[in-house]
């Protein structure tokens, strides 16, 4: 039986093939706007693909390429404007390539010191961007989900080692009604407790909301309390917490402070709205997703120390095997030691390459576009009869309604514009004085967006 690491002339055309449809993806400025099909009618259009001897190289991909690739949603598509999208630069998906060509393990600088160099590159300029000392680091994570749970886990350890009391203890901590979803989840994955405190009603945590609610705790609660996180830009409406009181809150109450700036961080780089995160320079940890609004491809989030000590103390495992990675000989920055996961992939190279390729300037152009789109998007949403704002832009996100449509009309409109191939635009909720109600959301990433499209998805709402 021929070896399956063998390279053969079958070998290289798939390869040829593979790379003559990357190319060509690559290059594409307007994907075909995909959508899903049931897993029933995919079976019969696929069939069986994993069999005792292998259908081929040839056949497989010939099936991803017809039928399973358009039956997903590119992320990329200038006129998918829902949820948080992505643009990867092209020298970016390009470098995901090389990064899996490569097959470097980017745990630990003994194995990976190349690629690893090179991340590093890239968290110096994140680090940069968010005011933190010059001591303060990262690492490169799958998400913003690995980006927070990772900073809870070096926050509540840090907490532990302040009082062996303390260890006793259920930890709990404190967000907004606007965080992120994942937050709740990670706070289960921790066991902790946590309390969402209510706001001005446009879930935007402040200084003086948060004093208000640990005042009121009970004694115990007020011993369990070890950290606050605050959001840097909300996926629903990229509303910024009021960071600067934040966080006089927690350096008076000696609080971890947190602030999830997965979606809103590229923001930072942005000079018009750098302001609004005034305050982020004092946190403890920030997590950032550069798959999101700095243009790299999935999965790639980062998370950011004050600290570097607290995180390493949390994380780093230890094996005999793994003992060799932290001998003098191995010396350099081990990755593996400061978020959950071991093994991981060089995450952060195509954010690395796509900087070196193109520039901090460009970037800078580039995030901007997204802010301008979405204040013109308002501009219009203002201008037009059948549509009406439900709030100003926030970031790059846009809410807004059709005048009296109700959640089928949304739900509809979405599908009927999904499946004709034109855009991707879904419903959200927006809760004012405890009322809810469903409205429609843009959130602006693609700079190939144009003003033509926001013109026509608003002109299909007729």
């Amino acid at each position: 039986m021929k070896s399956m690491h063998a390279i053969d002339i079958d070998t290289v055309e798939m390869t040829l093939d593979i790379m003559k449809y990357a190319i060509n993806r690559i290059s594409n400025t307007n994907p075909e706007l995909g959508s899903p099909k049931k897993e029933e009618l995919l079976d019969k259009l696929v069939g069986t693909t994993i069999t005792e001897k292998g259908i081929g190289g040839e056949k497989a991909f010939q099936l991803f390429r017809d039928i399973l690739a358009k039956a997903a949603v590119p992320v990329d598509h200038p006129r998918h404007l829902a949820f948080v999208p992505a643009a990867p630069t092209r020298a970016a998906i390009l470098f995901d390539l090389v990064t899996s060509a490569s097959s470097i393990h980017g745990a630990y600088w003994m194995t990976g010191a190349g690629g690893i160099y090179c991340e590093n590159q890239a968290m110096k300029w994140l680090v940069s961007l968010t005011g933190l000392p010059e001591t303060a680091f990262g690492v490169f994570t799958s998400g913003g989900t690995a980006a927070n749970l990772s900073a809870m886990i070096a926050a509540r350890e840090y907490w532990r080692s302040l009082n062996d009391e303390n260890k006793a203890f259920k930890a709990l901590l404190i967000t907004s009604s606007g965080a992120h979803s994942s937050i709740i989840s990670m706070a289960q994955v921790i066991d902790a407790d946590i309390i969402l405190v209510d706001d001005h009603g446009e879930d935007r945590l402040t200084g003086d909301f948060l004093q208000k609610k640990i005042d009121g705790l009970s004694a115990i609660d007020r011993k369990r309390l070890f950290a606050v996180i605050a959001t840097g830009g909300t996926t629903n409406a990229g509303i910024i917490d009021e960071l600067d009181t934040i966080a006089q809150v927690c350096e008076k109450e000696n609080l971890w402070f947190h602030v999830d700036a997965a979606y809103g961080g590229g923001a930072l780089a942005a000079p018009s709205v750098r302001h609004l995160f005034n305050g982020i320079e004092k946190a403890d940890s920030i997590t950032i997703d550069p798959h999101k609004w700095l243009f790299s491809p999935y999965d790639c989030g980062a998370v950011i120390y004050k600290n570097l000590d607290h995180a390493r103390k949390a994380h780093s495992q230890k094996g005999a095997y793994l003992d060799i990675f932290k001998d003098e000989g191995a010396q350099g920055f081990n990755p593996a030691d400061y978020q959950i996961q071991l093994t991981r992939r060089l995450r952060g190279l195509p954010l690395w390459f796509s900087l070196a390729m193109h520039g901090t300037k460009t970037y800078e152009m580039a995030i901007e576009r997204g802010l301008e789109l979405a204040k013109f998007a308002g501009e219009k949403i203002n201008s037009m009869p059948h549509v009406e704002l439900v709030r100003e832009p926030g970031l790059s996100c846009v809410l807004f309604e059709r005048k009296n449509w109700n959640p089928t009309d949304y739900r509809n409109w979405t599908y009927d514009n999904h499946k004709k191939g034109f855009a991707l635009v879904t419903p959200t909720k927006w809760t004012k004085n405890n009322k809810t109600k469903t409205i429609s959301r843009f959130c602006f990433i693609n700079p190939d967006t144009t003003e033509e499209d926001v013109v026509e998805i608003l002109e299909s709402m007729k």
